[in-house]
């Protein structure tokens, strides 16, 4: 979340305040958008940081392009096709560009005092053969969240099991809620929602080694536990999983019509414009068996591409977007989490209400599971996950199918890595 995650740090400038000593440089950002309407586009949030940059950066633009998650990844792939890479991404995965020689390394960029900044397991999540490329933006980990309203009605307790999701969800359907169960499975961000149940059936996409293990005999028995169990009983609403999006998702719990979904920290602001009452456990795992990891990580990516040769600009820019203050503003509009030590620390001493709901969030964070995201096949495994798994579940859908398919293409892509870089 995500999309760490996402759906989801930052410290001193370079340069310092006033000029950068360059004139006349346009650097380009393309970013994904964090907002769930018009009037919180991120759109709006770097354009008024750029402005600020701006103000004492002379000769220095910042030119933002802000698209949603279901277009972003592929809009960047089709720019640096073509030879028009921007500057910055903000993206879900940069090791592919990594490996293809494209990006510059964070330690090129950034000054000694933001770089540090970061929690060693974050760092270590955006390296390519080890060395740092990926630089986490946002972080996010996720919880099921429930409205203890439509729970109250039903006479229903939070589950700590897959049986008792099912259960519950049951009885919520006999109370004619809408989505018992939103299983979001669609483009925008199937692989976060597949993921977390993989990790609570006792898998994952990799293993310790870091080999894929999409289609373990786990992972297959956790999609046709779904399929059998909430999809095919009517459990989880009148959109199919593989057309429903995240934020259709959010949307719908925020209008009180989802009894159970998986949430990261922005549900909370969304429910609570609407008067939503709501409460958050940990992710039920099949009776009998503990999930793998306390939870899943999300962390999404900033990388810097060469092609424009902007070192000097760039680096400078990042270290003011990675400023405390910066972070803690990104994270406080977007209900995120920091991705850096200094904010999260002033996160967690803080009194705001709002800090305070996130500290739980804030808590998993060091012990949650992240995306394979150094894996240069990463990017195009999660593409495919996005448009092949929710037909898993469907009606026809076909589990070990599916999964079958994802684990070839991903273990082909892994070995092309190899081959290419050995």
């Amino acid at each position: 979340m995500t999309a760490v995650v996402s759906a989801l740090g930052m410290t001193a400038v370079l340069g310092g305040c006033g000029t950068t000593g360059s004139s006349d440089v346009t650097l380009r950002l393309v970013a994904a958008d964090y907002g769930d309407s018009a009037a919180n586009s991120s759109q709006k949030y770097w354009d008024k940081l750029a402005a600020a940059y701006e103000a004492t950066h002379s000769g220095v633009k910042i030119d933002v392009t802000v698209y949603s998650w279901n277009d972003v990844d592929r809009k960047v792939k089709e720019m640096v096709a073509a030879d028009k890479a921007p500057d910055l991404a903000q993206i879900g995965a940069y090791a592919d560009y990594a490996a293809a020689g494209k990006l510059y390394e964070a330690g090129d960029l950034l000054s000694i005092p933001v770089q540090a900044d970061f929690p060693s397991q974050l760092a270590e999540a955006g390296q390519w053969n080890h060395a740092q490329y990926g630089i986490p933006f946002a972080a996010s980990t996720r919880v099921l969240f429930y409205n203890k309203t439509l729970f109250s009605q039903a006479g229903l307790t939070p589950p700590t099991t897959w049986t008792e999701l099912a259960s519950d969800a049951e009885a919520l359907k006999a109370h004619g809620v809408k989505y018992p169960y939103a299983l979001p499975l669609g483009p925008e961000e199937a692989q976060a929602e597949t993921m977390q149940w993989l990790l609570s059936g006792g898998s994952g996409y990799t293993d310790d080694t870091g080999t894929y293990t999409i289609d373990s005999s786990q992972n297959i028995d956790t999609l046709t536990w779904l399929k059998d169990e909430l999809v095919g009983k009517g459990l989880t609403g009148p959109t199919a999983p593989g057309r429903l999006n995240r934020a259709t998702a959010f949307a719908a719990f925020a209008d009180g019509q989802v009894g159970m979904l998986n949430g990261h920290p922005t549900l909370i602001k969304q429910a609570e414009k609407k008067g939503v009452k709501f409460g958050t456990v940990a992710m039920p795992a099949r009776a009998g068996q503990a999930t793998r990891t306390a939870s899943m990580g999300v962390t999404d990516w900033m990388a810097a591409f060469k092609q424009n040769g902007h070192a000097k600009q760039v680096g400078d820019f990042l270290d003011y977007v990675y400023s405390e203050k910066n972070v803690l503003d990104f994270s406080r509009e977007y209900g995120l989490l920091p991705v850096t030590t200094s904010a999260s620390q002033t996160m967690t001493d803080s009194g705001q209400a709002q800090d305070k709901q996130l500290r739980p969030f804030l808590e998993q964070l060091p012990t949650s599971e992240l995306y394979p995201a150094g894996k240069t096949s990463w990017a195009a495994v999660s593409a495919d996950i996005k448009k092949q798994i929710g037909t898993a579940v469907g009606p026809s859908g076909n589990p070990t199918s599916v999964l079958t398919q994802i684990q070839a293409e991903a273990s082909l892509a892994d070995s092309r890595t190899a081959a290419a870089t050995g």
